[in-house]
């Protein structure tokens, strides 16, 4: 059997002559029963939400971070378990069951498996984490799908009583599909946080004649003040390191100034970023700097840590 065809039904399988008996248990590891994947194969976030819907019977809808995995959505612990909704309940090892009611509009195809839509999803995803989490689930949800705020509007509406509601129309506000990481999502949060304007994302940046000169993760276009969020490529890779330079340089030469923070800089010392970021704007001639939290923090949103 080819990668492509995992996970699989053992006893479709075998009905269908691709296994033994013995083939099966020596070259393959049961997931959840009757589902099998090859042994030693690396399981992913989708490779769980395949082999979850193939557990119920084909019967279930997959939901939550389980349906953002299967829309394309990246930075997914692949160690959590899978999620559906459908009617009957039961706890099942690796496999989380959430029973609510779906209309039509909710769901799509993914793959041929029936799977909760973007704005569903989204709507599930911000419901239910604390809020920094939350945001951070749905804009890696509408960095891969193209996900718009007004797309979750009606299901805000249609949704009322739900619980969880009252956090969800704050994710909708602060969302953000610019966002290329969590990092860069716990970065902006930070910002707005601290009462810095809401930051732009993804700038591109071009010099006098149209030439591209570079994309910033965030900032203010008006005042001309950027953050970039460095991952550890930009320390570890020189060729990555080089292009940085290069491209600091031609940024500093168009009247940007460049504010680069690393995760360590976030988690340990946010007040040093919150600072440089305040003296920046403040040379830039931006009015309000004196109302900057320096002592503002994520876990003062979230209620509990958000760096793990």
């Amino acid at each position: 059997m080819g990668d492509e065809a995992w996970p699989f039904l053992g006893t479709e399988a075998r009905a269908a002559g691709r296994v033994t008996k013995r083939t099966l248990r020596s070259q393959y590891v049961m997931l959840h029963r009757n589902v099998y994947v090859p042994r030693g194969k690396t399981l992913t976030p989708a490779t769980r939400a395949v082999g979850a819907w193939l557990w119920s019977g084909r019967a279930a809808t997959v939901a939550g971070r389980s349906a953002a995995a299967l829309h394309g959505t990246r930075w997914i612990d692949a160690g959590l378990p899978a999620e559906l909704i459908r009617r009957q309940a039961g706890d099942v090892d690796g496999i989380v069951i959430h029973r609510a009611t779906l209309t039509d509009e909710d769901v799509c195809s993914v793959r041929g498996i029936p799977t909760t839509t973007p704005a569903r999803t989204a709507f599930d995803l911000g419901r239910r984490d604390p809020l920094v989490q939350a945001v951070v689930g749905v804009d890696a949800l509408a960095n891969a799908t193209g996900l718009l705020p007004a797309d979750l509007e009606l299901l805000v509406q249609r949704g009322r009583g739900a619980r969880g509601l009252v956090q969800l129309r704050r994710v909708v506000k602060l969302m953000d599909g610019g966002a290329e990481s969590p990092p860069e999502t716990r970065t902006r949060l930070l910002l707005t946080a601290a009462g810095f304007p809401r930051p732009r994302t993804q700038i591109v940046v071009c010099d006098d004649h149209g030439y591209f000169i570079g994309r910033l993760d965030m900032g203010w276009q008006r005042w001309r003040v950027g953050v970039e969020y460095d991952g550890p490529q930009h320390w570890t890779d020189p060729a990555v390191r080089a292009r940085d330079i290069d491209r600091s340089a031609e940024l500093q030469g168009q009247g940007w100034t460049i504010i680069r923070v690393s995760r360590d800089i976030l988690r340990y010392r946010p007040e040093v970023f919150l600072t440089r970021v305040r003296d920046a704007m403040r040379a830039a001639g931006w009015p309000d700097y004196r109302r900057i939290r320096l002592d503002a923090t994520l876990t003062e949103w979230s209620g509990g840590p958000v760096w793990g």
